[in-house]
């Protein structure tokens, strides 16, 4: 299986993840649409996309340097990790969401496009006696439910 971006069905127009450089390790998600988070707020922000990849490998997902910088705005949970099978999920097709809090005492606006974090395909090992065989049920934090 190879790796591939896509828009969800209910966002057509969303920015397609690039790197910026050929050395580049992460690939620019961007918010679908403008997006207001107020201060101290903690806001799931839409990307319009999903990525299919291996089952062997997870996407890390990190703060772009400058968005705290710029925006006081942080990874509410320091790196979000997508499974490979949240991918098409029955609660929202796979759709990546950025969970964002809002540092400042200052309303805060994201414009439609623009790049709010990185994405990095990695591969990970597993225990030598690992015996799941649970099957995702839902979206974005539904494991372990």
């Amino acid at each position: 299986m190879n790796r591939k971006f896509f828009c969800v069905s209910s966002c057509p127009d969303a920015s397609l993840p690039a790197r910026s450089t050929l050395a580049s390790a992460g690939y620019d998600l961007s918010c679908y649409e403008e997006t207001t988070i107020q201060p101290k707020e903690n806001k799931l922000v839409r990307t319009g996309i999903k990525a299919e990849f291996p089952s062997d490998e997870v996407l890390l997902v990190f703060a772009r340097s400058s968005l705290f910088k710029k925006k006081k705005l942080m990874l509410a949970n320091s790196v979000g990790v997508i499974d490979s099978d949240y991918f098409n999920n029955e609660a929202n097709e796979g759709e990546i969401l950025i969970n964002l809090v809002n540092m400042s005492d200052s309303v805060v606006t994201l414009e439609k496009d623009e790049r709010i974090a990185q994405a990095i395909f990695v591969k990970f090992l597993k225990t030598d006696d690992d015996e799941t065989d649970s099957v995702r049920k839902g979206g974005y934090g539904s494991t372990g439910k």
